[in-house]
């Protein structure tokens, strides 16, 4: 456990040791039983550990993997994580992963799904860490995606804070950034902004409205992944910010009203009264490019200012500078892929259908290949890659390919049609070519939450680059 998980375990069992009895014995309930012995594994009289493990010992079924794992996490002393740890191994009858607990969720993970009262252990345990965490996982509540995947990311709700409609400046005013410095790009009817990573890094969601439309800008810092999608859907605006939990490395988002977990990826609510209900966010087109190439191509444009609130420092690549500068997830992931490397750059289309497999093309390939054509959704369309690495995806006709791409500002079909680059469009015609909604992302957390994932971008699966 690293030094950060200890210290919310100890913060965790001072909070217990008041709610929880010390003494006595398990209520008349199974399924309480077994709660209040794991939780008595954090916090209680000196015996208290050895009394529950014992009882979990003699009462011990293979339903209690997922708790004891979990449990595993916040266990804020050296011995009782050691007993827990040999009573997995004699219960599961291996010692290959020994204190390593994302080894132990792995393993977990193949395994069937947790029983019913899982949940309620679930928002016990975690309501101690923050209070509105337990109606993430109430008992009566849908869920998607398996609970034991979803894994607290060491904060509170909105303990990493959104900017909510945040100031705004002229590009000639933002004397902070340097041209070199990521930015991720955005424009709605005609209102162009600029996102910049170093700020975006410490608050990984904005909520704004743009060009008339309301919009929330999401950056799952841990799976490389920046996505803007409209906010109003299913006849409401939804409220969202920061869950605090994580799915398979990927960011969860909350919406304000009903406490409902969304996945960041799919624009979605997978848990709670929303899940299943059919409601689903509608994606805008971002492009993750450099300020000296956006503000080039958008001298009018907005951008973050750093007056935000909030006292951060916001250096060009402070915020997780180690993460960044190593391949290595933070959180575990049921299993990773060596086609790629775990953290290198894939381009994501947002517009296949329910019929289709998730694409991803490899940021690489296409700067190799700067204008890559492909069929998805139903859809023809090219990616553009200009001069910075920046991709932009736009659709075209059947039959129709770009001959040649400048790299700059100006496209030439085989038929000789000319056509200006535009955010919207190519050409400015939105019905015929218009701007299609992607996305990059890290290969790693794409490929987790998305494993039947179509990679372009390796020798057998790239097509060959136009001519």
């Amino acid at each position: 456990m690293t030094v950060a998980g200890r210290v919310a375990a100890i913060a965790l069992a001072a909070m217990l040791v008041a709610a929880w009895p010390t003494h006595g014995q398990p209520t008349p309930d199974a399924d309480a039983a077994v709660r209040q012995r794991f939780l008595t594994l954090l916090v209680g009289h000196p015996d208290a550990p050895a009394q529950s493990l014992a009882w979990l010992d003699e009462h011990w079924n293979d339903a209690l993997f997922p708790y004891a794992i979990e449990t595993l996490r916040f266990v804020p002393d050296r011995p009782t994580t050691q007993a827990l740890l040999a009573l997995l191994a004699r219960k599961s009858g291996t010692h290959a992963h020994g204190a390593d607990w994302a080894a132990w969720m792995r393993w977990q993970w193949k395994r069937p799904l947790p029983p019913a009262d899982y949940a309620r252990f679930k928002a016990d345990l975690h309501r101690e860490l923050d209070p509105r965490f337990e109606a993430y996982f109430a008992p009566d509540r849908t869920a998607l995606v398996r609970l034991d995947e979803v894994v607290w990311g060491g904060v509170g709700q909105d303990g990493i804070p959104p900017l909510r409609a945040p100031a705004m400046v002229p590009a000639r005013a933002a004397g902070y950034l340097a041209d070199t410095d990521v930015v991720f790009g955005l424009e709605i009817n005609g209102d162009a902004r600029a996102y910049p990573k170093r700020i975006l890094a410490w608050h990984e969601m904005f909520t704004d409205r743009v060009g008339g439309v309301d919009v929330a800008g999401v950056y799952c810092t841990l799976c490389g992944a920046v996505v803007v999608y409209e906010t109003n859907a299913g006849g409401r605006l939804h409220r969202l910010g920061t869950s605090g939990f994580l799915y398979r490395s990927n960011k969860l988002m909350y919406d304000a009203d009903t406490q409902s977990l969304w996945s960041m990826l799919e624009g979605r609510p997978v848990i709670g009264p929303l899940a299943g209900q059919g409601v689903e966010l509608a994606s805008r087109e971002v492009v993750t490019t450099t300020w000296g190439e956006w503000r080039r191509r958008h001298p009018a444009t907005t951008v973050l200012s750093l007056a935000t609130g909030h006292r951060r420092d916001y250096g060009e690549g402070v915020a997780y500078r180690e993460y960044f500068a190593s391949d290595a997830p933070m959180f575990p992931v049921p299993e990773t892929d060596a086609r790629l490397r775990n953290k290198q750059q894939v381009l994501v289309p947002r517009f296949g259908t329910a019929d289709d497999k998730p694409l991803a093309i490899a940021s690489d390939f296409l700067r190799r290949n700067p204008a890559w054509h492909g069929r998805y959704g139903g859809r023809h369309f090219v990616v553009l890659t200009d001069r910075s690495g920046a991709h932009r995806v736009y659709r075209l006709d059947p039959g129709e390919r770009v001959a040649a791409w400048d790299g700059d500002r100006s496209v030439t079909l085989a038929d000789g049609r000319r056509l200006a680059l535009a955010e919207a469009a190519l050409g400015g015609d939105t019905a015929r070519h218009p701007r299609l909604p992607a996305h990059n992302a890290f290969w790693f957390g794409w490929r987790a939450a998305h494993p039947d994932t179509t990679l372009v971008g390796t020798a057998v699966s790239a097509e060959a680059p136009p001519r």
